[in-house]
């Protein structure tokens, strides 16, 4: 690397940092020595002092970091306060954004059948945001609005036109030179599959169904066993070792029972009756 083009990419080094850059950091950039980057970095710092030059390099917190010049700050300042707020979407927003620059012109269903939400809210959030604009009604039933992007959304986003828009392909790329391998990224399932194939989810739910039939069948022939053991608990071994009595034995039983002391005892007091009678004939 010459001279002109280590200075050059250190004023690039400087001009991209947020906080100053240190000689470590930049002889680490470069991957050149120190002694050859600060003599470097001392004549891009005499270039930044021209008159001519609007920023300067200055040394500050042990670095080298940009700054506007003192005599351009009012016209700055008063810059900065012209400038539109930075624009905050929120997660939702961003999704219907999404939908409408890829899909548009798009209605108002169209994205809430793809969302799955009502989007109406971020919808008129994006309108006052001048990001999405009408263009005009569908032509059916109902004639609902067409939705698309605007030339704010074409300036927040650094387009020149909708053909830069990324496609699916250069995000799946864009992913696997974030993570550096596929391992992040989740498979694609085909759609064709074989009748007898399942899915894992399917495979889980059929294993889980035949568990919860087998518990269920071992419950049902469980509850007789377990009925019958706690009849049997509640019952004395005595009465279990008696047999139980039949119709005929019952009426047997009765019929040979004898009389009752009364009634053995009537045909006594008669005969005593008699007795007394006779003795008075006597």
């Amino acid at each position: 690397m010459n001279p002109q083009e280590l200075t050059s990419a250190l004023e690039a080094i400087i001009y991209a940092a947020d906080e100053p850059v240190t000689l470590d950091q930049m002889a680490k950039s470069v991957e050149a020595e120190k002694p050859e980057v600060r003599a470097a970095l001392d004549a891009l710092v005499a270039l930044s002092q021209a008159p001519d030059r609007g920023v300067e390099i200055r040394k500050v917190a042990g670095g080298w970091k940009m700054y506007t010049k003192p005599q351009h700050h009012d016209v700055v300042r008063k810059f900065v306060k012209s400038l539109r707020p930075p624009v905050r979407l929120t997660m939702p927003a961003l999704e219907t954004l999404a939908v409408v620059a890829y899909k548009q012109p798009v209605t108002g269903p169209e994205i809430n059948e793809i969302r799955g939400v009502n989007c109406g809210g971020v919808l008129k959030t994006l309108l006052e945001k001048r990001l999405i604009t009408t263009a005009g009604r569908k032509p059916v039933i109902g004639r609902p609005i067409l939705y698309r992007t605007s030339k704010d959304f074409l300036m927040r986003f650094g387009l020149s036109d909708l053909e830069e828009l990324p496609s699916l392909k250069e995000f799946e790329q864009l992913a696997q030179a974030a993570l550096g391998s596929d391992d992040g990224i989740a498979p694609i399932e085909p759609e064709d599959r074989a009748p007898g194939d399942r899915t894992v989810d399917e495979q889980a739910g059929a294993e889980n169904a035949e568990v919860e039939a087998a518990t269920g069948e071992t419950a049902e022939g469980e509850a007789p066993k377990v009925a019958a053991a706690a009849v049997g608990a509640t019952t004395s071994p005595a009465n279990s070792a008696t047999p139980v009595a039949s119709a005929e034995t019952l009426s047997t039983t009765h019929a040979s029972v004898p009389k009752s002391s009364a009634d053995s005892a009537t045909p006594e007091v008669e005969s005593a009756e008699e007795m007394i009678s006779g003795a008075d004939g006597d």
